[in-house]
């Protein structure tokens, strides 16, 4: 029988339940293709009493269960006092040994005061940014982003935030469909627009509904291989160029050159994703022109090289088992 991979959630006291709950019903929902679930998740606490505000939490396993988890997620607790002892020093040992770790908005605290987020770029909710950075001034903090990948440790920004580090995580062990699968039973996107662009997809603006835009994007997005400008574009909207771009602003909150861009991207990704074709081909089917001017696109946007983020996220059609630990890699092997 192939290992499961084991998800330990740390329930700490004044837990957040919604911190709680996401990360626990999103890997109980992810199926591989022969229906399997590939995660076995625990809720485990330092003692089986869990206060919380207008409940009380009642957890069956203590703090060795985190020994032999592959993935622990701390969420977000009382931020204002310090964890105990027992909990910093389980932590760290589960981080030496190569366990993957996140956190879940405030959770962050936690992991930073175990050490683990010295000299990593990490975020949490955007009310505690300020106080993340005072008190540990050894961690980078991002207030602007979603979740922040550095591939053994991983933190993400508050609420809904929890969850699309969740689905990536998913995405990163078992590829696009299995993640997909998992954001239908939660009715929520896959993709949402974030600040750890290696990892994430940028969705475009919001383009309202009826927008004379509309049918000019469809016919971009249609054509994205052939030679598109900013005049061409005008022209195909009746509009001055200089009109066009102002209108196109309004409307996207960006310019037409990059929104093209961004699709040109995005339409990479997929195929990166999805096909065995060559970065030469890909840059021709997605109007890049060269190679070249692919591969400092893609980095520029993306944040890493289009063979990094094909290795990384190639869609895996059938998938035996994850691997135990994660060692610091940035991507969890399957195979």
């Amino acid at each position: 029988m192939a290992l499961m991979h084991t998800v330990a959630i740390l329930v700490l006291d004044d837990v957040v339940p919604f911190d709680m709950a996401t990360p626990f019903q999103m890997f109980s929902w992810a199926r591989l293709p022969d229906g399997r679930c590939p995660y076995r998740v625990r809720l485990c606490a330092e003692s089986p009493e869990v206060p919380t505000e207008g409940f009380a939490l009642r957890i069956d396993r203590g703090l060795d269960s985190l020994a032999d988890a592959d993935t622990i997620i701390v969420p977000g607790c009382a931020w204002t006092r310090a964890p105990s002892a027992r909990v910093v020093t389980a932590l760290r040992e589960a981080a030496e040994a190569g366990t993957r770790i996140a956190s879940v908005c405030v959770g962050a605290f936690v992991l930073a005061e175990a050490g683990l987020l010295d000299g990593l770029r990490a975020t949490t909710h955007w009310m505690a940014t300020g106080e993340l950075a005072r008190r540990f001034p050894r961690v980078q903090v991002e207030p602007d982003v979603l979740y922040v990948d550095n591939g053994q440790i991983l933190t993400s920004a508050g609420a809904a935030a929890g969850l699309d580090m969740c689905l990536h995580m998913i995405r990163r062990d078992l590829g696009s469909a299995v993640a997909a699968h998992s954001a239908r039973m939660a009715v929520v996107p896959l993709e949402r627009e974030g600040g750890q662009a290696q990892f994430i997809v940028h969705e475009h603006p919001p383009v309202p509904r009826g927008s004379a835009l509309e049918p000019l994007l469809e016919w971009v997005e249609d054509n994205l291989a052939g030679e598109i400008t900013v005049g061409a574009m005008a022209e195909r909207s009746g509009m001055s160029e200089r009109t066009f771009s102002r209108r196109f602003r309004e409307q996207t909150g960006t310019t037409p050159l990059q929104w093209l861009l961004r699709a040109r991207v995005r339409r990479a990704q997929y195929l990166l994703e999805n096909s065995d074709h060559p970065v030469e081909r890909i840059a021709r089917q997605t109007g890049f022109g060269s190679p070249t001017a692919f591969r400092e696109r893609f980095r520029r946007v993306v944040g890493t090289t289009p063979h990094a983020y094909r290795c990384a996220f190639r869609h895996k059609a059938a998938v035996p088992a994850l691997s135990a630990r994660v060692a610091g890699s940035p991507s969890v092997t399957v195979g």
